[in-house]
């Protein structure tokens, strides 16, 4: 057999669980008001004659159709696209390379080849006319180009773009590959 409880509140206790009720929502408020967030703090220390990468080049959001096309990210960040392929939202950003060496100094720039491969769910596509921002642009190669570090300090920073070359009905997804950027200090 089993016996039964059951629970009925004198009409006293009912207004006090009522009242109780109300009061519990406000007083759990000010914890869910609280919160955190952790943030990161970076720092690059450099020697002399060094240089690394501060951002990876970027073609941003990017839309295929039926037509092939081309994405261009500019060393100065603008975005363009020709044929089939339309521009998404923001986004897309120059490759940016930085480094230290002395005033005035020459230094030769080059790429490990003139054009990559980038590959992911569908076909990859080809990463072409690497251009670097410098005064003014220029298109790099795997023949160095001079240039000469113009700050009393002898850091430096420039931003590269290049042109994507995106397939006719190339696949949804995200490609990614390498490309090399040798410096020469004289």
């Amino acid at each position: 057999m089993r016996t039964r409880h059951i629970f009925r509140p004198l009409p006293t206790q009912r207004g006090l669980a009522a009242f109780a009720l109300l009061l519990a929502p406000t007083a759990a408020s000010p914890a869910l008001a609280q919160a955190s967030a952790q943030g990161e703090a970076e720092a690059i220390v450099l020697r002399p004659l060094s240089f690394f990468k501060a951002n990876d080049l970027d073609f941003g959001d990017i839309i295929a159709s039926g037509t092939a096309g081309t994405v261009r990210i500019a060393p100065d960040g603008s975005r363009s696209s020709t044929g089939g392929v339309t521009l998404a939202g923001g986004g897309g950003e120059p490759a940016r390379f930085a480094g230290l060496g002395t005033y005035n100094q020459n230094v030769m720039i080059s790429l490990s080849a003139n054009q990559i491969w980038i590959t992911g769910p569908g076909q990859q596509m080809r990463v072409r006319n690497f251009e670097i921002g410098s005064t003014p642009t220029a298109i790099l190669s795997t023949t160095p180009t001079r240039f000469r570090i113009a700050t009393t300090l002898g850091n430096f920073n420039f931003p590269v773009g290049a042109t994507l070359d995106v397939n006719a009905g190339q696949a949804p997804g995200d490609y990614s590959g390498t490309f090399t950027i040798t410096l020469n200090y004289l």
